[in-house]
């Protein structure tokens, strides 16, 4: 068998080429990046899997990766995945995501015709299709918890482009039979998660200023506390995409969410008796999104039904372990070395 996982070096697929090989499945993993990529998410396991420079809005290129690869099973994880970014870039948001889909529905597709092809393709869509959604937490609303059935209503150019990206593999399974397997993922966070992010924002500025002298607070720069998210740790996500892409229905659509939501100030509070000083919140107005999606809450029935599948680790873990990642990071780049700069995160073994 062999795999190809587009995006391989980002955070979810780089999590899951270390799934896949932690869980020994049986394949030759092959992975695509970008020129330049930064390769270290996947130091520890360079030599254990086949990685391919493309750019996935290259047509041409991405028909010669499937000509070669070949693979039996393809997790579409390559995206621009950074939501505020899509309003400064929308452009190349959607040449990226829905582009690059295009590129590689059609790559398979042109192949199919010449070898009879068949491969089971994952389409990696995101919670921020759904965007706004009527009621809140509080409320009995049919709406919430977010079920497959919603309808969609994405308030940003990313979430835009991931409904395109989604609907595209539902109608390339109904017009030329691929079989496509679409998911949603919720918020999925953890260790090697970008900076940039929510919870690695905070565990990173959390990290950097613990090793600040003068500092006898911590100052955490914010955007909106109010936004309720669902987040699951990427860990487990992968295990997800691993088997619902072996078990999934192709056309079908499943969400991939720990079931419960979190205000983002309570993450901070979970952070407080973690960190080394006290900490100190400002919101900052350039962390503020043009328009927020204020409550994203899953149900997760359709994925447990069809997988056996559950959340391995709790919010205080991922947490805890994103917090560790950095601070082992950042300790490393400064050359402060101890026990805290030696931390390596794991997987959990099934029980």
């Amino acid at each position: 068998m062999r795999i190809l996982i587009t995006g391989c070096s980002g955070f979810a697929g780089s999590w899951l080429a270390r799934y896949l090989l932690f869980n020994n499945i049986h394949a030759e993993i092959f992975g695509t990046i970008k020129l330049h990529s930064n390769l270290e998410n996947l130091s520890d396991i360079l030599n254990l899997i086949t990685l391919k420079t493309i750019d996935i809005r290259d047509s041409h290129s991405v028909l010669r990766l499937i000509n070669d690869v070949r693979p039996d099973y393809v997790f579409h994880l390559a995206a621009i995945t950074y939501v505020p970014a899509s309003w400064n870039a929308p452009i190349e948001t959607f040449d990226t995501n829905v582009n690059g889909t295009i590129n590689l529905l059609e790559a398979i597709r042109n192949l199919e015709g010449i070898v009879c092809y068949d491969p089971r393709i994952l389409i990696a869509g995101s919670s921020e299709e759904y965007g706004l959604v009527n009621g809140d937490e509080t409320i009995a609303n049919p709406e919430i918890p977010i079920k497959e059935t919603n309808q969609l209503r994405p308030m940003s150019p990313y979430g835009v482009s991931k409904v395109a990206q989604d609907r595209l593999g539902w109608q390339y399974f109904k017009s030329y039979g691929t079989r496509c397997i679409i998911t949603r993922a919720f918020n999925h966070e953890g260790p090697r998660r970008p900076k940039d992010f929510v919870i690695s924002s905070f565990c990173h500025q959390i990290a950097a200023q613990e090793l600040m002298p003068e500092q006898d607070e911590i100052e955490i720069k914010c955007g909106s506390l109010d936004a309720f998210r669902d987040f699951s740790d990427v860990r487990d996500v992968v295990e997800a995409y691993a088997k619902i892409l072996e078990a999934g229905e192709p056309g079908e659509v499943y969400n991939i969410c720990s079931g419960h939501a979190r205000r983002i100030s309570d993450i901070i509070a979970l952070l407080s008796p973690m960190a080394k000083k006290p900490l100190t919140i400002k919101q900052d107005p350039d962390r503020m999104r043009p328009s927020d999606v204020p409550i994203l809450l899953g149900d997760n029935s359709k994925l447990k039904s069809t997988i056996d599948w559950k959340p391995r680790f709790t919010i205080e873990e991922t947490i805890q372990d994103c917090l560790n990642y950095w601070r082992s990071h950042i300790r490393r780049e400064l050359g402060v070395y101890g026990e805290s700069a030696n931390y390596e995160p794991i997987f959990k073994m099934e029980e």
